[in-house]
């Protein structure tokens, strides 16, 4: 885990998607009055993942997930809710997982298994990750992603595949969310679609919807200065206060 800044309002902590790593919130302009936590995901289950987090983190802090790092985000909010003064989420998806995404995540752990690396990996899921026009004419963005993957690592990567496998319905608890939420949406986003993000922002009272244009999943890396500005919107804000 990482920690930026030293400044007096609650920390701000951002969870990475599945095989990413910090550097994946590198290019961000946030509030220097909100010091950065960047943890690492580690955990083979939610519960645990979850567990962790309550014990490494402050007592109280603002929530940024992206993809994997929303779901866990989710579910913090869910267990935890004295604990998130505000939270945003990106590029994510509330819904229990399909046969489909577990037969996949079985068959990555077996690739890594069989020698494979988190690059390996990473490699294959770049079109679905990143956009073409980056694909095709930013090869630093390209290399900061694969550079994600040597970050997270074969170890960490496994266990990521198998915390995706624990997760559950959100949905249900979203509605009882109190807190100020920022819901991002990237247009050329093949994994999780505009059409869940929409879900998600009705599902959460007074939330607010971005929808970030041309951009893919990893909209951080494509489009840091529209994210930047939306974000430190939503920091201006006051943050919930704790329930009695």
């Amino acid at each position: 885990m990482t920690r930026r800044g030293t400044g007096g309002a609650e920390p701000l902590v951002l969870l990475p998607g599945m095989n990413c790593s910090a550097r994946l919130w590198a290019s961000l302009d946030l509030s220097d009055d909100h010091p950065l936590i960047t943890p690492a995901l580690t955990e083979p289950t939610m519960s645990g993942q979850v567990e962790r987090l309550i014990e490494q983190l402050p007592e109280r802090f603002g929530l940024i997930g992206l993809s994997l790092g929303g779901i866990v985000a989710m579910a913090l909010a869910r267990l935890s809710p004295d604990s998130v003064t505000r939270l945003c989420l990106m590029s994510t998806n509330p819904h229990a997982p399909t046969k489909q995404q577990r037969t996949a995540w079985t068959r990555q752990r077996a690739q890594l298994a069989a020698g494979r690396t988190a690059r390996d990996l990473q490699r294959d899921l770049l079109p679905a990750l990143l956009s073409r026009t980056v694909i095709d004419e930013q090869p630093a963005i390209v290399e900061q992603t694969l550079l994600m993957a040597d970050d997270v690592g074969r170890v960490d990567l496994d266990a990521q595949l198998s915390l995706q496998g624990t997760r559950i319905d959100e949905r249900p608890a979203l509605a009882e969310l109190t807190c100020p939420t920022l819901v991002i949406a990237a247009r050329e986003d093949l994994l999780c679609s505009v059409d869940r993000h929409v879900e998600l922002s009705r599902l959460i009272t007074g939330s607010t919807l971005v929808v970030v244009d041309q951009a893919a999943h990893l909209s951080p890396l494509e489009r840091p200065g529209e994210l930047s500005r939306a974000i430190r919107h939503w920091l201006s804000g006051p943050p919930a206060t704790p329930r009695q």
